[in-house]
């Protein structure tokens, strides 16, 4: 059945009409809701009282098809922001103490603690994959403005005006908000990341990479990936595009490190007292 029609359907209270329609969005609605709630149990009832608030609104509902996913959005961003703000925010600092702790462990419980997590149906580990890990812990670092901005306009392709609607700032607001998460981001990962900056602290990526696929060619593996085979002859800017770039090829419920992901997320929230 054609957009329109389904549309047309769902304004007249026709529940298939508007599940089929809704449905159309349920992947990229999923995962923008995980990188908001880094969790896949609330990813799941948000998803429902997602749906269920827009077939009860439907009515009120005044755009063509096309308009049809950032009024979703915006839904899921008001349920969102609603729980976060009763929630501790995340510290710059989140991913850092989560490594110190896990460094803390003896061997025996780290390997126990991956042990669990390979028994999971996707909890292979690729270094794309982590590198999208990375981005969802450290924008969870940002102000919810520029959080919000930088997700929709990067990483799910809203214009400046849309984003300006879902996020009720002007468009000056809006714009401001994307440049600040821009700039805070580009700082953040040329001071942390390994991969990008052979000074960078974190070397979470190539530790990984010896738990988890202790057979796999580390350089092999690292050299797939374009934004670290380029870094040397890129700027700040140009790395956190082609980080963008690779982030919105992912989707962290389907990867194949879905389980390792929110193990690890998990584990970076208990450390931080985020659950």
């Amino acid at each position: 059945m054609e957009k329109e029609h389904l549309l047309n359907g769902a304004k007249n209270k026709d529940i298939n009409a508007f599940n089929e329609l809704f449905g159309l969005h349920e992947k990229s609605l999923k995962s923008y809701l995980y990188r908001l709630l880094t969790n896949r149990h609330d990813v799941e009832d948000f998803y429902h009282n997602t749906f269920v608030k827009a077939f009860d609104k439907i009515d009120t509902f005044k755009g063509n098809v096309s308009q049809f996913k950032s009024w979703v959005f915006t839904i899921a961003t008001n349920l969102s922001l609603n729980f976060l703000k009763r929630k501790r925010r995340w510290n710059s600092d989140a991913s850092d103490k989560a490594r110190d702790a896990m460094e803390s462990k003896t061997f025996d419980q780290k390997m126990a603690f991956f042990s669990k997590i390979k028994s999971q149906p996707f909890a292979e580990y690729e270094v794309k994959e982590h590198i999208d890990f990375c981005f969802t812990c450290v924008s969870n670092t940002l102000p919810y403005q520029q959080q919000l901005a930088l997700l929709l306009k990067e990483v799910y392709h809203f214009k400046v005006a849309e984003i300006s609607s879902i996020c009720e700032l002007t468009l000056a607001q809006t714009k401001h908000a994307l440049l600040n998460a821009r700039n805070t981001m580009k700082d953040v990962f040329d001071k942390k990341c390994a991969l990008i900056n052979k000074q960078g602290t974190c070397h979470q990526c190539s530790e990984l990479m010896g738990i988890m696929n202790p057979k796999k060619d580390k350089q092999q593996a690292l050299i797939q990936v374009k934004m670290i085979a380029e870094s040397e002859n890129k700027n700040q800017e140009e790395l956190l595009d082609l980080r963008m770039e690779l982030i919105r090829n992912i989707n962290p419920l389907y990867c194949k490190g879905a389980d390792l992901h929110d193990a690890l997320m998990q584990q970076t929230k208990l450390v931080n007292n985020l659950l």
